[in-house]
């Protein structure tokens, strides 16, 4: 059995109240030490009243961690892969994203920052200067994904102090990381690994300055009004192919945009929307998703899938399942299951399964009338690919503020990149730009106007 300690500002702390971590077959791989109350108000506190590491350190430190992340990982991929049931060659890429992340987390943050901002006091005299919000960021990170990880590093870059609240499905990405950035440089009291039961996570996020949370509709719900947490909830990306445009030539990115990385991210398409006879393309994407092997499928434990199963049944009801929930579950003998991809075509794109996101490939095929459906099937959406030619449309599409990214003609929805915003940029949330203006400079013997009078 493995220990994953909590890692607090004197170090790691073990716990009486541990946590057992099983594996998608049952087996019990390691136990995580859950914090009360009480440590995290403490850690909290010690945090606030930390100092930054200065810039240079910051990055020189970023990029050591990067380096030890990403050395000597294939015992951690293959835990990873076996407790979450993501198939190891995303995990190895999930670990490349984040070492590279650290790398560039700096970077990338600057991408935010307004171009009439000063970045340090020493760049400015009069003009705008970016500075935070506050000093300590606190997250509650998801488990579906590793890289969701990758993101939080900028905080760090920006020399915000740092907590996690790691996800009790996979525990191991966030306690690698955390040593990895103290091995590095950065203090135990700046960044800080918090393992906790439900009723412990809101005080890290009382006690933080800022925080972001990942969750379902029900997590975006709770938060929606506090000013102090961004929620990352449900992505609900989709894929738009107008009447102007061809599905064939880009059938292969269609595929990718469900099942890339397990099809278990937020970025994964869950929507196509096609102007015109569904039904072609929807047989199409059928045959491609249903010759995908097991080796590229998330793995579950097995009452798992199977309460999956059952809840895509009702949830399918009134559409045409072209891979139905029947077909949903390959049972592996060893108490575990692949999730095989789902299809299903709907009668029209106001069908409220449109906007069902679930852990594995599973996607809906609508058709979409430009004059009766307009804009709304598209909204609330995290990526949005359109295969169009219209630019009035792209104008729309792009001017739509629940739209968060519009990628356009063959670009999967999985298409990420360290410069591009996830769901607006991170430092758009956590920075502010303020008036600077620096002392007038004087004369050594007086003041411009007693120079003028002695004159």
């Amino acid at each position: 059995m493995l220990t994953v300690d909590a890692l607090g500002p004197s170090g790691p702390y073990r716990t009486r109240n541990q946590l057992v971590i099983a594996d998608v077959t049952g087996a019990e791989v390691a136990t995580v030490s859950l914090v009360p109350r009480l440590f995290v108000t403490r850690t909290m506190a010690v945090l606030g009243r930390a100092s930054s590491l200065p810039l240079a350190a910051r990055l020189e430190a970023l990029d050591a961690a990067g380096s030890l992340f990403a050395a000597e990982s294939s015992e951690y991929v293959a835990l990873v892969s076996r407790v979450s049931g993501l198939p190891m060659a995303d995990v190895e890429a999930a670990a490349a994203t984040i070492s590279d992340a650290c790398r560039t987390a700096y970077e990338a943050a600057q991408r935010a920052r307004p171009a009439g901002a000063a970045e340090s006091l020493s760049a400015v005299d009069v003009g705008g200067l970016w500075t935070r919000r506050g000093n300590v960021f606190a997250v509650h990170a998801a488990g579906n994904h590793p890289a969701v990880h990758s993101l939080w590093l900028q905080a760090l870059a920006l020399g915000y102090r740092v907590a996690v609240r790691p996800s009790r499905r996979e525990p191991f990405t966030p306690y690698r990381l955390i040593c990895a950035l103290r091995a590095a440089g950065f203090g135990d009291d700046h960044v800080v690994l918090l393992p906790c039961a439900h009723d412990v996570a809101d005080e890290i996020l009382r006690c933080a300055d800022l925080g972001m949370v990942y969750g379902g509709d029900s997590v975006i719900a709770k938060y929606a009004g506090d000013p102090r947490v961004l929620p990352q909830g449900p992505g609900r990306s989709k894929i738009l192919v107008t009447a102007d445009s061809d599905w064939a030539p880009v059938l292969d990115m269609i595929v990718s945009s469900i099942a890339h990385h397990g099809g278990v991210g937020c970025i994964n398409a869950t929507g196509v929307l096609i102007e015109g006879d569904p039904a072609p393309l929807a047989s199409a994407l059928a045959t491609r998703l249903a010759a995908l092997p097991d080796s590229v499928l998330p793995r579950y434990p097995l009452d798992a899938a199977l309460a999956l199963r059952d809840h895509l049944a009702v949830r399918a009801a009134g559409t045409r399942p072209l891979l139905g929930a029947s077909q949903l579950v390959t049972d592996l003998g060893d108490g575990s299951a692949v999730l095989r991809p789902t299809l299903h075509l709907l009668p029209s794109a106001s069908c409220p399964q449109l906007g069902a996101e679930l852990p594995f490939p599973c996607a809906w095929v609508a058709p979409w009338h430009r004059s009766s459906d307009g804009l709304a099937p598209l909204r609330h959406t995290l990526v949005l690919t359109a295969v169009t030619r219209d630019d009035s449309l792209i104008a729309s599409l792009a001017a739509d503020p629940t739209i968060s990214n519009l990628y356009l003609g063959n670009r999967p929805t999985t298409y990420v990149h360290p410069h591009l915003p996830h769901d607006s940029y991170l430092p758009d949330f956590l920075m502010r730009t303020t008036s600077f203006v620096s002392p007038p400079r004087v004369a050594l013997w007086g003041t411009p106007n007693a120079r003028l009078r002695r004159n």
